[in-house]
């Protein structure tokens, strides 16, 4: 069977206040851009989740609320604080728990980006893979039977995408 993993890192955010507190930080006119793209681009490929695990940060949450803003029926959302800053080993573990065959999980680098480099058996021939930037996207494609099998170097990558692929450069400096 067939199991399906996005992994996203969620788009920029505002530094507006640097001694803010991180945790709720939200996103900038850049990153919500992003998010609206991303979500775009995951609906017209049809990589619809059947639920999206999301830090609870607030970048994370924005995020989240504006590609889901993109897809019919919304698909709902989790939220976990375990994925605030989290190493792959948690958010994998968190996979691991999950039974839906089409999982969306939003989170931060370096976290994220390390899963995906770390799940691929190929990693994509894109640039930006390896530093994953803001709202970055990975699907990834599994021939497992649950996710409690999900094992490093063992998933097809199907596509990645990174916002300045769908916004391009013009009007907008959107990595």
């Amino acid at each position: 069977m067939t199991h399906r993993l996005i992994l996203i890192r969620h788009a920029k955010s505002s530094w507006d206040d640097p001694f803010g507190d991180d945790h709720a930080r939200v996103l900038n006119h850049r990153g919500q851009a992003s998010a609206k793209a991303i979500g775009g681009w995951m609906a017209n490929k049809g990589y619809m989740p059947d639920i999206v695990l999301c830090s609870d940060a607030a970048r994370t949450q924005e995020t989240a609320a504006l590609i889901i803003g993109q897809l019919a029926p919304a698909p709902p959302v989790k939220l976990s604080g375990r994925l605030y800053h989290a190493a792959p080993e948690t958010i994998l573990d968190l996979l691991r728990r999950q039974s839906a065959a089409t999982i969306a999980i939003i989170a931060h680098n370096p976290g994220i980006g390390m899963l995906a480099n770390a799940l691929v058996n190929t990693p994509p021939d894109h640039r930006r893979f390896s530093d994953y930037p803001t709202c970055a996207s990975t699907v990834i494609d599994f021939e497992i039977g649950s996710w409690a099998a999900v094992q490093p170097r063992t998933g097809r990558c199907a596509d990645f995408v990174v916002p300045r692929d769908l916004i391009g450069t013009t009007g907008h400096d959107i990595d």
